[in-house]
């Protein structure tokens, strides 16, 4: 089982200030139409070309629409690049706009 949080628990995070990485995997066009203020994108296929973006230093969540992809991403960076530092947003930015900001168009 890889790595994951709920929508919830990375709100909760986020409110408390903690230093997170926030590492969007989807698509450009999704990217524009919605997101988790802060992210930062990297669409999957980008990925292994531009892993040295992922700070090994701080957590960092990957994000994508349901869960997948950033799944994904996260076997892959663990895998090629040793990283230890990824969760995996459950239910992706379909859940954060469900449970936690409404604001956050769903698609």
């Amino acid at each position: 089982m890889l790595p994951e949080l709920t929508p919830e628990d990375l709100n909760a995070r986020l409110q408390r200030g903690e230093d997170i990485q926030l590492i969007d995997v989807r698509q450009p066009e999704e990217f524009a139409y919605c997101r988790i203020e802060g992210s930062q994108l990297i669409p999957l296929g980008e990925l292994a070309r531009r892993a040295e973006e992922i700070d090994p230093d701080r957590p960092t969540v990957l994000i994508c629409h349901h869960g997948v992809r950033s799944m994904q991403a996260l076997a892959y960076l663990q895998h090629r690049h040793e990283l230890t530092n990824l969760l995996n947003l459950r239910g992706g930015i379909h859940a954060w706009s469900l449970q936690v900001d409404p604001s956050v168009a769903v698609y």
